[in-house]
């Protein structure tokens, strides 16, 4: 399907790696807004970096990241911070901000042309991801899930309203749901997903649950060794086959469906 480029967050030719290791992957691929995509793959695959490639944090080792047809290292800081927000895997704070503080934090890229509704944001971002009763909290006094999803009303908060003229949002996360307990992973991934559907918002998560993925994510990208080296996006559920899953994890695997029709997977054997 062709869809505008304003639309669009691409990666043409995109050389995964760090300098000075070998080449992980090349991925040639676009992510389209309104749609979750998990980036999946084993351990040292090269998600985390992909994924600081496609939030302008670092270079690519050949190709280019375009962001409404324009090229990341183009943007001002400032300019790219208002239309996409990162959740990393690290959430340690250094200073003793509460958590109140940390949310605010997210607002810090509309300082020059601030919203009418600046404090009402951060309340209601804390409110979704379930952290107001902590807001005066020292950030460093939290659990790490409390920490995570602080962490990610701050990112919310970043790319709370629409921006002008119909520009895509973007959240990007890595791997939201590692310090989460059962009930929060869901609520954090039925959360992002509502924001895709309902907002138009792009979000791109590195995830190690296959079976979030299988929920939540309406695409997948699979990076791994041994798979071709060129990847692109596909629907999550015709990517994440028994074959596959052995092929990328080396694990056998049943496809199964849950109560509401959604396809799971149970690993049979390692």
């Amino acid at each position: 399907m062709n869809r505008p480029a304003v639309n669009l967050l691409v990666c043409d030719q995109v050389g995964v790696g760090v300098p000075g290791r070998p080449l992980l992957a090349t991925v040639h691929a676009q992510f389209a807004p309104g749609r979750v995509t998990a980036i999946l793959g084993p351990n040292g695959a090269g998600k985390s970096t992909l994924l600081s490639m496609l939030s302008g944090q670092r270079a690519p080792r050949s190709g280019s990241v375009r962001l409404a047809g324009k090229a990341l290292s183009a943007f001002k800081a400032l300019d790219l911070a208002r239309h996409r927000a990162v959740l990393p895997q690290e959430t340690a704070v250094a200073f003793d901000f509460t958590v109140q503080e940390v949310v605010e934090m997210g607002r810090f890229p509309h300082r020059q042309h601030p919203s009418r509704h600046e404090a009402r944001i951060v309340h209601e971002a804390m409110a979704a991801t379930g952290v107001t009763q902590l807001a005066a909290r020292s950030v460093n006094t939290l659990s790490g899930g409390e920490r995570a999803r602080t962490h990610l009303a701050r990112a919310l908060a970043q790319i709370w309203e629409p921006l002008p003229e119909g520009a895509a949002r973007w959240l990007l996360l890595d791997e939201p749901t590692a310090a989460l307990d059962l009930a929060h992973q869901h609520q954090a991934m039925a959360l992002v997903r509502r924001w895709a559907v309902e907002q138009g918002v792009g979000v791109i998560a590195v995830l190690h649950d296959l079976n979030l993925a299988l929920r939540y994510a309406h695409d997948s990208l699979l990076l791994a060794p041994g798979l071709s080296r060129v990847q692109t996006v596909g629907a999550t559920a015709d990517l994440l086959t028994p074959d596959t899953i052995a092929q990328v994890w080396g694990v056998r695997s049943v496809r199964v469906s849950a109560a509401d029709g959604v396809p799971q997977c149970l690993v049979a054997q390692i």
